[in-house]
């Protein structure tokens, strides 16, 4: 056990490399059933890690037995490992699809999908702001080459507006961490909570200008408006398994945004508390509104489901930006449900545009589907779920989010906003139903066949909404302790240090 935090780092990279040699480079059959054994093998790691860090230990793993915070150290909290957990699921769903027929994919595929979840991992599970920067560089290089796969004028545009921002993104990340590394002397993120309790007065506005210069970059992994123009194009122009794939990334840099502003930048850290609160407000209810705009332009559903992505930032930006422990409870919860539907839906989507002829997933009226009925039951479920309605987990998420924004200045800003866009989803995803299912030439349904695997790959992804419902008393009990462990900061810091601080005191 002591072992095994770095798991999830180690069987996605040796995976990836694997696949990239005989006798798995030569088949497309193994590399799938290989991946598979891995992703089947990463659930069961990442419920130990979310057993063992569940009472309350901060799992901490020396690389070279290098003690924070001079040496890189991976953190399992309670925090990281339920997000850890979240992709391994998410990740199992999205290689089950891939067993299809037309699946676009090259003997490149597979390994790119296992270094992508190398970076998404090693983003979750580290305990220092610099390898958070290179586990951000590693997915998102892997993710270049996922996005464009299969050619196409449409991905290579999204592709290079993916990477010009990214790459832009990954030199401001640079030059916050000099600043901060230069201000502070540490990028151990509870070694930085630690000192900016201790930070001169003179360095004060160059450790504010780096944290806000990490909120641009954060913000613009998550796509809060003004750096959201980037994710309907590349995700709906994304192989279906790879958008899948894809809805964990912005949770990425929504994780980044709650990790470092709530223990460096949290209520402890003096005069830079709550530096990124008030943006996060109004930058979160601004995101649900441009999301709203967007959902009510998609003409198509992939498209409709990368707004209703949008949509999902801003709600748990806004949770974030609160700044209190039920608001992240809240936020961690609608997190997970949020993330699972969205992939189901980016998934349906491709099995309602393969069943609809030339038409597609556009909203227009097409021929009749082979099994419409199968699928617009699927629909119903994910519409219902990402809407809101009761009694599955998007109204509870939603419903605890506003109940943590009981003050008046809160309510009356938060309450509307998130009610008109739930709304408008109801609206456009009412009309998206009828098109796709009631509205049809009259002409023979083409005949395919749903796979199997990706039937089930779709089914277990929306079955989630009920399940959370159903156990939403545990899973909100593990959301708070959660909350609870984050916001302690003094524990956050005791926990990661305690080696290094027990030194110090002999």
């Amino acid at each position: 056990m002591d072992h095994l935090l770095i798991l999830p780092l180690i069987l996605p990279l040796l995976g990836g490399l694997l696949m990239l040699l005989p006798p798995l480079s030569k088949s497309r059959v193994r590399q799938r059933n290989f991946a598979l054994g891995l992703a089947s093998a990463m659930i069961l790691i990442s419920i130990l890690l979310v057993v063992e860090a569940r009472p309350g230990e901060i799992i901490v793993y020396h690389l070279g037995n290098w003690a924070p915070p001079f040496g890189i150290a991976l953190v399992g909290d309670r925090l990281s490992t339920l997000l850890v957990l979240l992709t391994s699921v998410l990740a199992f769903c999205s290689l089950l699809y891939t067993f299809g027929p037309s699946e676009e994919e090259g003997s490149f595929f597979q390994p790119l999908m296992q270094f992508q979840l190398l970076g998404i991992n090693g983003a979750f599970l580290t305990g220092d702001i610099f390898n958070l920067f290179v586990f951000f560089e590693v997915l998102l290089i892997a993710s270049y080459g996922l996005l464009m796969f299969g050619g196409g004028k449409r991905r290579t545009r999204a592709g290079l507006h993916y990477v010009i921002l990214n790459l832009a993104g990954s030199a401001v990340f640079l030059f916050a961490l000099g600043i901060l590394y230069g201000t502070l002397g540490t990028l151990n993120i509870a070694d930085m909570a630690r000192q900016v309790q201790l930070v001169d007065p003179a360095d004060l506005p160059l450790v504010k200008a780096g944290g806000l210069m990490l909120l641009i970059v954060f913000g613009l992994k998550a796509a809060i408006l003004p750096l959201q123009f980037w994710l309907p194009a590349a995700y709906s122009a994304a192989a279906p398994a790879v958008a899948a794939l894809f809805a964990i990334m912005t949770k990425v840099g929504i994780y980044a945004i709650l990790r470092v502003f709530t223990v460096v930048f949290g209520d402890s850290a003096g005069d830079l508390s709550g530096l990124a609160g008030p943006w996060l407000w109004w930058l979160s209810l601004l995101t649900l509104t441009i999301g709203g705009i967007g959902v009510l332009a998609a003409k198509d559903m992939r498209r409709l489901v990368a707004h209703l992505i949008i949509i999902s930032v801003g709600t748990l930006l806004a949770g974030i930006g609160l700044e209190r422990e039920a608001a992240t409870s809240a936020a961690l919860y609608y997190l997970i449900h949020t993330t699972l539907v969205s992939a189901g839906l980016f998934l349906l989507a491709d099995l309602i545009g393969r069943q609809r002829g030339k038409a597609g997933d556009r909203l227009i009226a097409a021929r009749p589907m082979h099994q419409g009925k199968w699928l617009s039951i699927l629909y119903l479920i994910g519409a219902l779920a990402v809407i809101g309605m009761p009694p599955l987990s998007g109204f509870v998420g939603k419903a605890l989010l506003m109940k943590s924004a009981l003050a008046v200045s809160e309510m009356q800003w938060f309450w509307p906003v998130l009610l008109i866009s739930s709304l408008v989803a109801l609206i456009k995803l009412s009309r998206a139903g009828s098109n796709l299912f009631w509205h049809i030439t009259g002409e023979k349904p083409v005949v395919t066949p749903v796979d199997r695997a990706q039937l089930t790959a779709v089914i277990l992804l929306l079955s989630t909404p009920v399940l959370m419902s159903l156990f939403g008393g545990p899973l909100t009990e593990l959301t708070d302790a959660t909350a609870q462990q984050l916001h302690d900061v003094p524990g956050q810091i005791g926990g990661v240090l305690r080696t290094s601080l027990a030194e110090g005191s002999n």
